[in-house]
């Protein structure tokens, strides 16, 4: 066995996630990366009363893992396509048969079932799977809980959609919204207030929900006035900052206003113009 996979069966042994995933007495099917980030992001939940959800439930193992990682406090949910998984309703599991592609199916489901502490989205993985879950997942998902959307490598496959609405651009696109909420654009409107946060990892994406938080708006604060007013250095080490400072501004007091918005828009006018001026430009490729 090389080092690296020696690093990987000491992470594996120590995971208590995987623990539960070796244990359990039918099949299930996991990524070895995926049981350090399911130790992050769900031990806050363990030994507690909560609802947990998982699409795609397979063989069925992966709610025998989950309820004995969780414990017995935790009410267990599977969601399946195959209407043979209803069996595992015999087990003492809730078990829900339908596509997690349509909407109905999630207004049914949540009707009965009311809001979850924790989904977790292990099925087709498809765009518009995830998609349609995660948009009618989100407002029943209780303060404080997760929605986690499993193997976001498919964003990067063929075969799942189109690459141009891949759920990773969608997750793109929540993340601009979420910045929106900051004061001097929450004017505009368009602000995502659903998700108070996104965690992505290598394949699995997470997204916090705390409402209240969600719908703060950013608004500068200071903590004392009485401090001497410090010359904004921000940008002396940038020299085509300097250069369009100096357009600006040709006595030397003028450098206390060097992070106006007027030097900034000439800044980044400079940029475009000056071919390969920028190296910003290179991390976008």
């Amino acid at each position: 066995m090389n080092s690296a996979a020696q690093k990987d069966n000491v992470t594996l042994i120590g995971s208590e996630t995987y623990k539960s995933y070796i244990k359990s007495p039918y099949r299930s099917v996991k990524h070895s990366t995926y049981f350090e980030t399911y130790d992050a992001l769900l031990a806050p939940y363990r030994g507690k009363a909560i609802t947990f959800v998982e699409i795609g439930i397979f063989d069925g193992g992966s709610l025998f893992m989950w309820r004995d990682y969780f414990g017995p406090n935790a009410r267990i949910i599977g969601i399946e396509l195959n209407p043979e998984a209803k069996k595992w309703e015999d087990h003492g599991f809730e078990i829900f048969t339908g596509s997690q592609s349509d909407e109905t199916f999630w207004q049914k489901f949540f009707a009965e079932i009311g809001p979850v502490d924790i989904l977790l989205d292990d099925g087709g993985h498809t765009y518009e799977q995830q998609i349609i879950t995660t948009e009618c997942a989100l407002p029943h998902i209780k303060d404080g809980g997760l929605l986690v959307v499993e193997d976001t490598h498919t964003s990067y496959m063929r075969g799942f959609g189109p690459r141009r609405y891949s759920f990773m651009a969608y997750v793109k696109k929540r993340l601009d919204k979420i910045n929106r909420r900051y004061g001097r654009f929450a004017k505009r409107g368009g602000a995502e207030t659903r998700i108070w946060s996104v965690q992505v990892f290598e394949s699995i994406t997470a997204f916090h929900i705390n409402r209240a938080a969600s719908e703060r708006i950013s608004t500068p604060t200071e903590n004392n006035n009485n401090a001497p007013q410090a010359v904004d250095f921000r940008h002396f080490d940038n020299a085509l900052y300097q250069r369009a400072a100096a357009k600006s501004f040709a006595k030397k007091d003028g450098k206390k206003a060097l992070g106006s918005g007027k030097i900034a828009r000439r800044f980044w006018k400079l940029v475009t113009r000056l071919k390969g001026a920028s190296r910003t430009r290179t991390f976008f490729k």
